[in-house]
């Protein structure tokens, strides 16, 4: 179902876990590590789980619409420019309520770094519901090949 190969996916989420965790484990920026990714007042766990669904949902829609799919043809450098305007757009709406992670392994590192996993579970089922849930209905509301109706028997 995915457009990408497992391995190469595997492999891509760990360099940047692993690497988000060195750059913010060194002393290089140890002394200035501030959590970026936090509850907002006001907000609850369901809260943030539902802002992090719909801002990872945006995020990921948009990729398979400009990255992904084959029928788009070539639109060179509106991909990512639309996938920034979406990071864009999704950080003005969520870093007040949420921080607005969008990434699993991008609030991995600050937490590791501060020690500090408060409410950082959030962080990790919202965006992969969300990026799920996009993935779900572009490959199947878009991607898939439509058929015509076929029926059960011949009676009808």
């Amino acid at each position: 179902m995915s457009r990408f190969a497992p391995p190469t996916t595997q492999v891509l989420k760990k360099f940047e876990s692993h690497g988000d965790v060195l750059r913010r484990a060194s002393g290089w920026s140890r002394s200035k590590v501030v959590p970026i990714h936090g509850l907002g007042a006001n907000v609850g766990a369901v809260g943030g789980i539902v802002l992090e669904i719909v801002l990872t949902f945006s995020l990921v829609f948009v990729v398979y619409a400009t990255a992904v799919d084959p029928k788009k043809g070539s639109i060179g450098i509106v991909a990512p420019l639309a996938i920034g305007f979406t990071v864009l757009v999704n950080h003005f709406i969520g870093v007040p309520y949420t921080g607005a992670s969008m990434n699993p392994a991008r609030s991995f590192g600050p937490a590791f770094a501060t020690w500090d996993s408060t409410n950082h579970w959030i962080y990790w089922v919202g965006p992969l519901i969300g990026g799920a849930l996009a993935g779900v209905v572009y490959e199947e509301v878009f991607l898939t090949p439509k058929t015509g109706h076929t029926p059960i028997s011949d009676e009808f």
